[in-house]
């Protein structure tokens, strides 16, 4: 028995070895989809007359202070969750979608894009390599752990496009029908297992669930529901995730809004909790540690300014314990506040604030979230940011 337990021993530290040596191997990088088509004018969403390109930014966040190591063109946008950038486990390849393009026939509108880009983060700089067609109005996009398949939610076209991902090329598999068009499927999300997703459904307040079989995707008979308008997902590797739901309007009317703790770590899943957060919560995500989330929450900052519903956006830190969900901190964000990615170790938070066209930089310590008051500039507005999955086996939340 003790020749066992140290044969055990020993294989669990070579295979730390291994995955440390892994880690290390990693430059550590997220990368901000940046929109130039939208801009805040006197708090109206307005569409800019003849706008630069949209750019990604890749951001090192292996050193001491995160830093922009490159930038690319390449079309995206506002619209839809903040969770419209994904990259591969490897860190070779991000994809993002674009929801909207200007409108060829009226530069003062947009129509529904269906491209999603597929961009070489290893080149220098880095370079877009292909662009696929998907459906109409491509959002939230998440990749699986094995790095082999990608999964787009269309917002106007009520599927889920799944994208086959080999030998450093990506290609459209097929997709999945989610309902009808008017659905509203804004994000779908893999599982840390990577044997299921979640996709909101932001019209109709419904998170399905699809299962994924090798290359095969299809959809259960089995939706949830979580809060009014469920719009972001983000999945943690301990074991749960949480939707962020926007509310009766994206328009911020100044109501309360929610974020819900679903249990993944047993078949079948199941809404645990409900926690108020404050007027349009558009994004979450979950942290590396297991135990921690980050919801943004618009607060009406998008109104123009003397707007009795106007006050300041926050990031609100959330912490699953004993299968709840509570706020244990918040800090002050930028106006129309978007994006979010941790670093590796859960401990630097960047939140992307569209109107400012920044990035601003962040400190969580345990249950503390702390402002640095540092931000990095961007090519425009930071719609969205997307980092590589975070793999750890699932434990009860």
């Amino acid at each position: 028995m003790k020749s066992m337990q140290n044969a055990g021993r020993l294989m669990g530290l070579g295979l730390g070895c291994a995955l440390a040596l892994a880690g290390a191997a990693r430059a550590e990088i997220a990368v901000s989809g940046n929109d130039n088509k939208r801009a805040l004018v006197n708090g109206v969403n307005t569409v800019v007359r003849d706008p630069r390109p949209d750019t990604l930014a890749v951001i090192d966040l292996s050193g001491a202070e995160p830093r922009i190591t490159g930038t690319v063109q390449a079309p995206h946008s506002v619209v839809g969750p903040p969770n419209s950038i994904a990259v591969t486990p490897d860190e070779g390849l991000a994809l993002a979608s674009s929801a909207e393009k200007i409108d060829p026939n009226d530069p003062t509108k947009t129509v529904p894009d269906n491209r999603v880009s597929v961009v070489d983060l290893k080149s220098t700089p880095p370079r877009v390599v292909a662009t696929l067609e998907v459906g109409a109005g491509p959002s939230g996009i998440s990749i699986n752990p094995e790095g082999t398949l990608a999964l787009v939610a269309n917002r106007n076209a009520g599927t889920v496009s799944v994208l086959r991902i080999a030998g450093g090329q990506v290609s459209v598999a097929g997709a999945v029908t989610i309902g009808a068009a008017n659905t509203g499927p804004s994000h779908a999300q893999f599982t840390p297992d990577g044997r299921h997703a979640l996709v909101t459904r932001d019209n109709d307040s419904i998170v399905s669930v699809l299962r994924v079989e090798g290359q095969n995707v299809t959809k259960l008979e089995r939706d949830m529901t979580a809060g009014v308008r469920p719009y972001s997902v983000s999945v943690s590797p301990g074991g749960w995730a949480v939707v962020g739901n926007v509310g009766r309007s994206a328009n911020n009317t100044g109501d309360m809004d929610t974020v819900t703790l679903i249990d993944l770590s047993r078949e079948p899943f199941r809404t645990l909790d409900t926690v108020t957060v404050g007027p349009t919560p558009e994004g979450v995500m979950a942290s590396p540690d297991g135990v921690h989330a980050v919801v943004v929450v618009h607060n009406g900052s998008s109104r123009a300014p003397g707007d009795p519903l106007r006050d300041r956006a926050m990031v609100k830190l959330l912490k699953v314990e004993a299968g709840r969900l509570s706020v244990v901190a918040e800090a002050p964000a930028g106006d129309w506040v978007q994006g979010m990615a941790f670093s590796r170790d859960g401990r630097t938070l960047l939140i992307g604030n569209m109107a400012d066209r920044q990035i601003g930089l962040y400190r969580v310590e345990g249950d503390t979230l702390t402002a640095t008051g540092r931000n990095l500039p961007v090519d425009g507005g930071p719609a969205a940011l997307g980092m590589a999955p975070v793999v750890q086996a699932a434990q009860r939340p």
